[in-house]
């Protein structure tokens, strides 16, 4: 029987990486640069072992491992985490990449390579490894300093950047030039299509997963997310950008709802899969041939890199507000390429437009700076250490002032927040007139125009349908009012402040109406258009004025809802999870009689769980009280205990210690108000996902005992420490509860 080649390519590919992969793991290092090397093993380049025969079936499983690793990367990413990352992350980031791009043409230009060479090599350096970053911060064990959540931050605008750039550096690849009016258009009509599948997918996909909720499985989630991530990435193609950013896009659109952590755990196999043979793919592009040809090229690179990131990275935090000692901290972790660089790299040779050299001066550049980046991060404090001796103290308090003045909070002025309440207006309605004006010209006129044997009737059936789709979005451009207790306080202020408040009103309105003048333009001569503007423009604002006020409130109430629906979720469990008690347990307090059996005792051989099925959450002894307290601890005369268990289990554990049960209670001037039972969820926050209870160090962290775990419908009191914690596991612990709470975030 007859196997495809593709199978056996396959089933080479797929065993070389899992070898490779286990030797990496082993010897601590990243993944990624396992996959490469296997991939260089199976290519043409090396002899010694059997080589693929299908390239062209590998070339198009990688492009699928491109699309879902973008896809991936969208759900991770939602533009609203975009929106929080803050100031200093944005300052810190732009300031890195407008650095490094420019710095990274110029020496391609010094080095005597094309406008396109260089032009690509500015971009693969633009961005940093985030899975690089996270294996080494979590290696020197330094994940939750505080420095450490601007390096995040950085790498998810850094993210969002890259993928624009490649927008551009293809736009630039087909045109063979840099056009600035083009380049002002290209953008332009990116961020009117981002900005229209982002409202779109919005107001559309999470009220659609939200009515099949009953009928979608794991199974069916998967199929339908891995479709319409398939679907935008040939609509993104078919207005002209990449499929990564199709991909891209949908996943970030996914990320807004309540099933986006469902759908991340489901697709992450499947992009793991084919993540691996993308990157294999990558490796079976190297030729240490040329590699060696081109060894100063990737010196210089290297050199750039790891200096240019630093010293870019550096000041941008500076800039940004950010003492020197955490500055450098940020800086030096980022020295290294990501790997978008050869995603970047790849398209450029896929297009055409860039010479062969360029791919392997990248994987020689992002090998090299892989290893240097535990280095570099260790070497930032003695760095600072050496800095603070030899910089004059002059530099050192001004620095020292700057950040404490940038660091200064500031209240946003009302005419701040009004003139960004018009802008979100006339941007978001406006996006939403212009795209059924599209929609009609392109689909929905020529339609009518087959249909109809009268061009007239045609282009007016067409118009009329336009205004009615668009009949709501031009009250709200001209009608609505500004909701803003800042409008408000501004109108009533001063009389000074009532005449530019009437001209952006005024303005709104003027957009409202090109934007149906131009609408009306593209089927009847400018005269009639006219006419009709002002037509159109009467009827919606005067004759059906409060049906539309009515119509338009539910869409944006549906926006809203669908917008903060995974939020609102999550606030609603934990207000659930802060007034229910798990099944009928209990937390009491109760006091060590001294004749008691069980003083003296080590609690490991008490076995208290074993024969009454209850915990000791925390030891009372004087002022000193004793959190989770450990096997070896013993009980003493008069302790007060405080153990969780059902009403029978407490009741028969009480004969045994004491003769009465108080029920614990917050009392401000007792000792056990910090004492309580508090629930926490499994989520990306805590990382307790894939941990025992034993290894997961939360008794450690929290000063706390796991008492239940609530998982779907099944509930464990008292749990094991073989335990393994799940997503959104409900835990309820007993112990400190400030600590409970810092940890629970």
């Amino acid at each position: 029987m007859h196997v495809p080649q593709l199978i056996i390519d396959l089933a080479l590919i797929l065993g070389a990486a899992g070898i490779i992969t286990l030797l990496f793991r082993r010897l601590k290092q990243p993944m990624v640069l396992g996959y490469i090397i296997a991939g260089f093993i199976v290519s043409p380049n090396f002899s010694l072992f059997p080589s693929i025969g299908d390239t062209t079936g590998i070339k198009t499983w990688s492009e699928i491992g491109v699309i879902f690793l973008l896809f991936s990367l969208g759900l991770e990413f939602s533009f609203k985490k975009l929106m929080r990352v803050g100031g200093t992350a944005a300052i810190t980031a732009f300031t890195e990449i407008a650095f490094i791009t420019v710095a990274g043409y110029f020496v391609g230009q010094w080095m005597g390579w094309s406008f396109m060479d260089s032009i690509f090599l500015g971009g693969l350096l633009a961005s940093s490894s985030t899975t690089i970053i996270i294996r080494a911060f979590e290696e020197l064990g330094i994940k939750k300093k505080s420095f450490t959540k601007i390096v995040f931050g950085v790498l998810v605008i850094e993210d969002i950047v890259v993928i624009l750039m490649m927008v551009l550096l293809s736009t630039m690849a087909v045109s063979k030039q840099f056009e600035g009016v083009e380049m002002i258009l290209t953008i332009g009509k990116l961020m009117f299509f981002l900005a229209l599948w982002f409202i779109a997918g919005i107001f559309l996909l999470p009220t659609f997963l939200k009515k099949m909720e009953k009928y979608i499985n794991g199974e069916t989630l998967l199929v339908i997310s891995i479709a319409l991530c398939f679907g935008m990435v040939i609509l993104a193609t078919k207005v002209g950008f990449s499929a990564e950013l199709g991909a891209f896009i949908m996943g970030s659109i996914i990320a807004e709802t309540t099933s986006s952590e469902k759908v991340e755990h489901l697709i992450q196999p499947v992009k793991d899969l084919f993540g691996a043979i993308f990157f294999v793919s990558v490796g079976m592009l190297i030729n240490p041939e040329m590699i060696i040809e081109y060894k100063w090229p990737v010196l210089w690179i290297t050199l750039l890199t790891i200096v240019g990131k630093c010293i870019s990275t550096t000041l941008g935090a500076l800039l940004s507000g950010q003492p020197l000692k955490q500055a450098l901290q940020v800086g030096m972790s980022m020295a290294q390429v990501g790997e978008f660089a050869f995603i970047i790299a790849t398209l450029g040779m896929t297009l055409g437009v860039t010479s062969d050299f360029l791919f392997p001066v990248a994987v020689g550049t992002s090998a090299i700076t892989t290893f240097t980046t535990p280095y570099m991060i260790k070497m930032a404090l003695p760095f600072y250490n050496w800095l603070e001796k030899v910089l004059p103290a002059k530099w050192m308090e001004s620095l020292n002032r700057y950040s404490a003045s940038s660091q200064t909070l500031q209240g946003e002025s009302d005419w701040k927040l009004v003139l960004r309440s018009y802008v979100r207006v006339i941007v978001l309605n406006g996006i939403l007139m212009l795209a059924i004006t599209l929609l009609c010209k392109y689909y929905i006129g020529p339609f009518f125009m087959k249909q109809f044997a009268s061009p007239f009737w045609a282009r007016m059936s067409t118009v009329l349908l336009g205004m009615i789709a668009m009949a709501p979005f031009i009250w709200a451009m001209v009608v609505q009012k500004i909701q803003s207790i800042a409008y408000k306080s501004l109108w009533l202020d001063s009389k000074y402040n009532r005449g530019p408040l009437v001209v952006a009103e005024l303005m709104r309105s003027v957009v409202a109406v090109l934007i149906v003048g131009f609408f009306i333009n593209q089927f009847f001569p400018l005269l009639p258009a006219l006419i009709g503007t002002i037509l159109g423009m009467l009827v919606v604002l005067i004759l059906v004025r409060s049906q539309l006020q009515k119509f338009y409130n539910r869409i944006e109430k549906r926006f809203l809802t669908n917008l903060n629906a995974r939020e609102t979720a999550a606030e609603e469990a934990k207000a659930k999870q802060l007034v229910t008690l798990p099944w009928d347990a209990q937390v009491s307090e109760i006091d060590i009689d001294p004749w008691s059996t069980l003083v003296d005792i080590p609690l490991e051989q008490l076995q208290l769980r074993e024969k009454y099925g209850i915990n000791i959450g925390a030891i009372r002894r004087g002022d000193v009280t004793i959190y989770t307290p450990s096997r070896y601890e013993k009980l003493f005369p008069y302790d007060k205990i405080t153990v969780i268990g059902n009403e029978a289990e407490l009741e028969a554990f009480n004969k045994i210690a004491s003769s009465s049960i108080n029920h614990v209670k917050a009392d401000e001037n007792g000792g056990s108000e910090n004492i309580g039972l508090v629930s926490i969820v499994v989520d990306e926050n805590n990382g307790l996902t894939g941990k025992t209870l034993r290894n997961s160090g939360i008794r450690e962290t929290t000063q706390a005992l796991v008492v239940g775990i609530a998982r779907g419908g099944e509930k464990m009191l008292n749990p094991s420490s073989d335990t393994v914690f799940e997503w959104e596991d409900v835990v309820w612990l007993v112990g400190n509860r400030k600590r409970i709470q810092d940890f629970r975030g």
